[in-house]
């Protein structure tokens, strides 16, 4: 049983954030004049100048050392999926053996960590080992505590000797800053003096499971991939719904309290937590940041619940679909932008002019979703997602928006030019200057939509749980971007505004309404009628990546500046590569169990049943039921051997197609991912019906229901 320690020696108030570099600390410790110029750099409006960088890497390094540092380490978000950091030391040797303890801006602002073994997807030779981190000022630096190891951690972007983005935040930052230009060259389109800036804000919500750690330990799929390849379902699941906000159990709640407490020190605003859909399933949400800061925020939760279980003996699980037969995890996440005057661009509001604004947002947000929806499918394709779009627990592969019976019958009613009929009654014909007040929360949440509007933002519920919140959030910033600076050109000839929205929003809606769909995203009804309305059905990984590198895809992220054509031709070789290599260990190790696992352990079973029938015969007594699953046994023994050579041979000749990255993705997902379906039928069959007590890893029933 874990023990419970109380973690608030101090207050909530005192604890959260110190060991963060925030704003706070920064205004406590720079000279006023630093800190000021500090935040002009961080607003966009000046840039960073060697004497103030100077002076915040003293300021950093003496508060890190002031909390117990020795090293400091830029942290950066390579195209892994996972961070990366390289330590230096705080010291610089003198001549007489003593030695100071310094860090200068420009170790601050750049490093130079060997890259050479970083995915590339040919934008450098492999030898060619340089690659370069810039400090991103608006993120904080912190300290990450591992153990009583204390170490300043710098968040920064990480770029080849050439400027091309080999992770995931130099993207992020560009579309960030596409958004921010497009969005104030429609403000001021539209009169607004007063807004300088816009900004994407992210509220992620991670899912996850928790297993027992000595369970895990004894199954090499987990180990090795993070799913189950083999298992069957016991013979209780989720299906009373029991589990889903139910109470939290005491060795989860004594987990929970630690990994807030870490998270808190680390300015982290972890809010609610409560039981998800699966047994064993949680899910964790945090208050909404800039986009970057999210994304930042959210790696640190996914490492911070990995290492805070380890501690409680348990092991965090963050694959897509751990467990066959059961819901698996996303990570829903909400999006909006925001005016630095206090604006939520997504928010209705009091005025015709107001709700005018709101309306011609909300039709940008809808013409990008429906016009670009292959780049929003392919930011959420990985290979566990594979097994979690459309199985009835998450969005289907299709995109469409949900924006509530109201907000599409006004919209609909603008669109047509007809009378729109309100809830009391009351009949109104439908213009900017004769809208109905929009209520605060006009829709209910639809949890079967991939992209739901759902008050004053909007929730990507497509995202997988292991993913960083990085690539959907590009896509949807920069597709956003591009219709907002469609709007802004028309905007920009006219006089009459109120008018010229009118006509933007009748036109656009009318075009891209085909992607709204309130009802539910789970029916076969609505897979039939989306295809129906021309919507795409990217069901895989593999075809959706391919989106990637289209002429209109290049064109975009071109002219938004966001990515170029070489950067994303690097990036599907990467993420190809990787579906690849991570199906080829998925399948390497499902034919490991099956032949020195399973098929021992069924066997020493089956002779067990043949001795018995032996000896029951020589007593005289009849074994019809015993020679029954004998035969059983032995029949699926056999084929999981025939399917377990098929599953090889298939490995074989996807491995042959290593030269050509689209061939062999290809080939695993169509003939290696089938053949490890048919081999797990056979493995699942033996499970069914082997001697609990000679199977020879922990089943289903004992990961999710003992903890």
């Amino acid at each position: 049983m874990a023990k419970h320690i109380d973690f608030l020696k101090k207050p909530l108030t005192e604890i959260y954030g110190e060991n963060c570099f925030s704003d706070a600390v920064m205004k406590e410790r720079l000279p006023a004049d630093a800190y000021a110029e500090l935040k002009l750099v961080q607003a966009g409006k000046t840039n960073l100048t060697k004497e103030i960088a100077e002076i915040v890497a003293n300021s950093m390094k003496d508060w890190a050392i002031d909390k117990g540092a020795t090293h400091y380490t830029h942290w950066f978000q390579p195209l892994t999926g996972l961070t990366a950091e390289k330590h230096d030391s705080f010291i610089s040797p003198n001549a007489d053996g003593t030695v100071l303890l310094e860090f200068s801006g420009k170790e601050l602002i750049q490093g130079e960590p060997d890259a050479s073994s970083f995915p590339n997807g040919g934008l450098r030779a492999t030898f060619e080992a340089r690659g370069y981190t810039a400090w991103d000022t608006t993120s904080p630096a912190f300290i990450k505590d591992q153990g009583g190891v204390k170490t300043l951690t710098i968040p920064t972007a990480f770029i080849s000797y050439t400027g091309e983005a080999l992770d995931k935040k130099v993207p992020l930052l560009r579309s960030m800053e596409a958004v921010n230009k497009s969005s104030v060259r429609l403000l001021r389109a539209l009169g607004n003096t007063t807004t300088t800036r816009v900004t994407s804000t992210v509220g992620p919500e991670q899912e996850y499971f928790l297993v027992d750690e000595a369970l895990f330990q004894k199954r090499p799929d987990l180990l090795l991939t993070g799913r189950t390849v083999f298992g069957t379902m016991s013979a209780k699941g989720q299906e009373l719904d029991d589990h889903y906000f139910g109470a939290i159990k005491e060795r989860v709640g004594i987990f929970m309290q630690e990994l807030n407490y870490e998270l808190w020190r680390l300015g982290i605003s972890a809010k609610t937590q409560h039981n998800e859909v699966a047994p064993n399933q949680f899910e964790l949400a945090s208050i909404f940041s800039t986009s970057n800061l999210s994304t930042d925020s959210n790696q640190l939760v996914m490492e911070t619940l990995k290492a805070v279980a380890k501690r409680h003996g348990m092991v965090a699980l963050l694959h897509e679909k751990p467990f066959a037969g059961v819901n698996g995890s996303g990570k829903h996440n909400n999006w909006s932008i925001s005016t630095d005057d206090g604006q939520n661009l997504l928010q209705p509001g009091d005025s015709p002019e107001d709700n005018a604004q709101f309306l011609l947002f909300l039709t940008a947000v809808v013409t990008a979703v429906d016009r670009f929806s292959p780049y929003l499918r392919l930011s959420a394709a990985n290979s566990g997602n594979d097994h979690r779009l459309g199985a009835n627990e998450a969005p289907p592969a299709i995109i469409s928006i949900f924006l509530g019976d109201q907000l599409s019958e006004i919209l609909d009613a603008l669109a047509d030019g007809t009378i729109y009929k309100k809830r009391d009654g009351q009949v109104l014909e439908v213009g900017v200057t004769t809208l109905p007040t929009f209520p605060r929360d006009m829709t209910d949440r639809n949890r079967t939509s991939p992209f739901a509007f759902t008050g004053n933002k909007f929730e990507f519920r497509m995202v997988g749980s292991s993913q960083s919140l990085a690539g959907p959030n590009v896509m949807i910033n920069t597709t956003i971007a591009e219709i907002l600076d469609e709007f802004a050109e028309r905007l920009e000839k006219v006089e009459d505004k109120l008018a010229e929205i009118k006509l933007i929003v009748k036109e656009y809606y009318s075009r891209h309404r085909r992607v709204v769909f309130n009802g539910n995203g789970y029916s076969e009804e609505w897979v039939e009628e989306a295809a129906r309305r021309g919507l795409p059905n990217l069901t895989s990984t593999v075809e959706a990546l391919q989106e990637m590198v289209s002429d209109t895809c290049v064109n975009l992220f071109e002219k938004q500046k966001v990515f170029t054509r070489a950067e994303l031709e690097s990036r599907l070789e990467i993420y190809l590569e990787t579906y690849s290599k991570q199906i080829n260990i998925e399948a390497g190790v499902m034919v490991e169990m099956a032949k020195r696992l399973i098929a021992p352990a069924a066997t020493r079973y089956l002779q067990e049943v043949l001795n018995s029938i032996s000896s029951q015969k020589e007593l005289g007594f009849k074994t019809p039921g015993q020679e029954k699953l004998a035969k059983e046994l032995s029949l699926h023994i056999n084929k999981l051997f025939k399917k377990s050579d098929i599953l090889e041979e298939e490995i074989v000749k996807a491995l042959g197609l290593e030269h050509d990255v689209i061939a062999q993705a290809t080939a695993y997902r169509n003939k290696v991912v089938p053949a490890m379906a048919k081999l797990r039928i056979e493995g699942d069959s033996l499970e069914k019906i082997t001697d609990k007590g000679c199977w020879p890893y922990p089943s289903y029933e004992d990961m999710l229901f003992r903890l």
